[in-house]
């Protein structure tokens, strides 16, 4: 090999070189473009996040990015522990009035885990193991009066008990009564105080008697009078009101491109720029239903929001999800025969199979929602 390079002119070897680098590097350029043609923007939050959830749970929950960044790990153990993930929302407000996202024990599990020893959690995926698990048995225990949950999430499961003693139904004037009893029980100890100067008076220096309304200050959405959060009103976007949103949708087919962090300003839009996040969102709007702020929706608030929907009671209008460069990292709108609308890398906002063997069908993880 070495004498047939010494026979060959240096002029060529050095030609054949810069074409093989050549080479080399638009097969670098068009992978990169290939693999992020298919991202779906993170674009940076605010200070605070709405996050809508649905199903069970529907409502917003506004919280910070450092109780944001846990909604995946909120989500899996709800899996998990057979919890519906519309409590999502609820246990983020609950997170967020805990600890604000922030230190090893973002949930406050340790006591719930460790039989009242405090600070023995030092994992954040294991305080949300645990708490998602605590809350789940608190919700049910307290027959799903999610007031009567939140309540004793911060009591304990002796506040059930006394609230089934007393009439069967969160009040606030119980939460009092009982942190005045139980105070009565600890205050010798020395190691109880009033977190609220309100409640001196009282003598309610137990836990947070108010920790209901401390949650759901970061939380808005319907509790109906049993304490139950409310169910979606209507069919939805798998409905007549479907059909509608493919129909606005459709209407940028061939006029616009996909562009990374794209269609979250109207000169975006304008100019026909979206990413497949954005263009849900726009195509909703288009037939009256917000579905999140227009600079801060990504795939991560989308699937938050609405009633989960098995894949095989899909209807057109609903929206898939599909693990591309992450988990959920591409969105679509669900218009019959295994196919979907949306803003693909390539095709700009296009009808695009989601049928097993194709790129999107292999990429199809099961998750719909409607909303």
């Amino acid at each position: 090999m070495h004498i047939v390079l010494q026979l060959i002119p240096k002029k060529y070897l050095i030609g054949g070189a810069l074409i093989l680098l050549g080479l080399s590097g638009l097969l670098v350029m068009s992978t990169i473009v290939a693999i992020t043609g298919e991202f779906e923007s993170d674009s940076q939050q605010s200070d605070v996040t709405e996050i809508e959830g649905g199903g069970i749970g529907v409502g917003t929950a506004n919280v910070s990015p450092e109780v944001m960044r846990y909604q995946p790990l909120l989500e899996k153990y709800a899996q998990k522990h057979g919890l519906d993930a519309s409590y999502v929302p609820i246990m983020m407000a609950l997170m967020m009035q805990e600890s604000g996202g922030r230190g090893n024990d973002p949930m406050q599990s340790s006591e719930s885990y460790c039989n009242g020893t405090v600070g023995c959690i030092k994992n954040p995926e294991l305080s949300i193991d645990k708490g998602v698990l605590h809350f789940k048995s608190v919700l049910e225990k307290a027959n799903y009066d999610l007031k009567l949950c939140l309540q004793s999430y911060n009591f304990g499961p002796g506040f059930i008990n006394y609230v089934m003693k007393n009439g069967g139904k969160y009040t606030p004037e119980l939460a009092i009564s009982f942190s005045q009893l139980q105070y009565q029980e600890v205050k010798h100890t020395g190691k109880y105080h009033c977190v609220r100067p309100e409640m001196i008076p009282y003598g309610a220096c137990y836990g947070d008697a108010k920790y209901v309304d401390a949650v759901l200050k970061y939380y808005t959405g319907t509790i109906t009078a049993d304490g139950k959060p409310a169910a979606p009103a209507s069919s939805g976007s798998g409905g007549k009101s479907g059909v509608k949103v493919i129909d606005a949708g459709k209407t940028l087919i061939g006029k616009t491109r996909y562009v990374f962090g794209g269609g979250r300003s109207q000169s975006d839009i304008n100019a026909g720029r979206f990413d497949c996040s954005s263009f849900v969102r726009w195509a909703f709007e288009q037939v009256g239903m917000n579905v999140g702020p227009m600079s801060g929706v990504t795939t991560d608030t989308l699937k938050t929001q609405g009633q989960a929907i098995n894949p095989k009671d899909m209807k057109p209008g609903d929206v898939v999800f599909f693990d591309t460069y992450k988990i959920d990292g591409h969105v679509g709108i669900y218009v019959g025969n295994n196919q979907f609308l949306g803003c693909q890398g390539k095709t700009g906002v296009a009808i695009a199979s989601m049928a097993k063997g194709t790129y999107f069908g292999e990429r199809f993880n099961g998750r719909v929602k409607r909303f």
